[in-house]
């Protein structure tokens, strides 16, 4: 058994015992008119808290079983978007993936890295002198948040590469804009394999709780593998829409810091900007954030070197999602 199989068991049982809870207390309210025997709703109420307790027994056996944690408990105080630190005005939250949800950017700076060094080392008489990809400013510079094809002609440009555009089915590695954003793919999908990617734990159990609060939940990131990601991550039951790659492509969506992969969120989740909590780690990220008018921004600062993100523009920064979250609610 998978996390993410143990932590839906969970998130389900909680859910439909929260639900038969609520019911008793809607019948209470209406007992007279119901006619119900006078000790009928104490005495349900006695067999459903004895449920509760024995279901959550059962749950921690399994978890012990299966060498896993279980994040939330059967018992205990309901989430709510307060409880939460999003305020009562929030029903949906946006999240970006690297760095907020997955550790990924490392795995994608990698295999562009190898992308464009065959490239250059390949063909580095032809093109000039052998300048190598430069991890963190050439990543940050030309494609962070960024189509992979955007990515891929703007890190040609600066080494004054000219390539032909090509078609989206070159086989990868061809000398094509599209054959090297193949290659790249390729590389990521084989790390991905080889490697593996986990969820941040504070934030798997602040998109469990945002789910138990009954929040919508989407995912906006500019890469086209995103479902694999969160697939991977065994996130991706918790991901209620998916704004990736393709659809900056097909839909034609400016990246940030333009609004409008933070709107196609918001509409895929059928609310207003203005109820919806965006979660970023750059200054465009947050900067789309404002220009779609939404309701709060956090940044999630892993790196102490971000920790000022406040001066950005953002409503809140965390080093992990888990810092939200209110004593006692886990």
């Amino acid at each position: 058994m998978e996390q993410a199989a143990l932590n839906l068991i969970a998130m389900h049982w909680r859910d439909a015992l929260d639900d038969a809870e609520e019911s008793l207390a809607e019948l209470s309210r209406s007992r007279r008119i119901l006619g119900f025997p006078p000790g009928e709703l104490g005495r349900r109420r006695k067999e459903l808290r004895a449920e509760r307790g024995e279901t959550e027994l059962d749950l921690e056996h399994l978890a012990r079983v299966v060498h896993l944690p279980v994040h939330r408990r059967l018992t205990g105080p309901r989430a709510t978007s307060v409880r939460l630190g999003l305020g009562a005005n929030v029903r949906g939250c946006v999240f970006d993936l690297d760095g907020v949800l997955t550790p990924t950017a490392e795995l994608h700076v990698a295999a562009w890295q190898q992308t464009f060094d065959e490239l250059l080392a390949r063909r580095g008489g032809r093109f000039g002198a052998f300048r190598p990809f430069e991890r963190r400013a050439d990543y940050r510079r030309y494609i962070e948040g960024k189509p992979r094809i955007q990515g891929v002609r703007e890190v040609l440009a600066s080494r004054a590469i000219r390539l032909p555009e090509g078609s989206p089915d070159d086989p990868p590695g061809a000398e094509t804009a599209f054959g090297l954003g193949n290659r790249k793919n390729e590389l990521l999908t084989a790390r991905l394999r080889r490697e593996g990617v986990r969820g941040y734990d504070g934030t798997v159990v602040f998109l469990e709780l945002a789910h138990e609060a009954g929040l919508a939940c989407a995912v906006v990131s500019a890469s086209a593998n995103t479902s694999a990601i969160l697939g991977r991550a065994g996130l991706r039951f918790l991901a209620d829409a998916i704004v990736d790659g393709h659809d900056l492509q097909t839909e034609h969506l400016a990246p940030k810091p333009a609004p409008d992969s933070v709107l196609e969120a918001c509409r895929r989740l059928g609310l207003p900007p203005e109820q919806v909590a965006t979660f970023e780690t750059t200054p465009a990220g947050v900067a789309a954030g404002r220009a779609a008018r939404v309701e709060r921004i956090v940044v999630v600062a892993r790196e102490s070197s971000s920790r000022s993100a406040e001066a950005w523009g953002a409503d809140a920064v965390v080093a992990d999602l888990a810092e939200l979250i209110e004593p006692g609610l886990v």
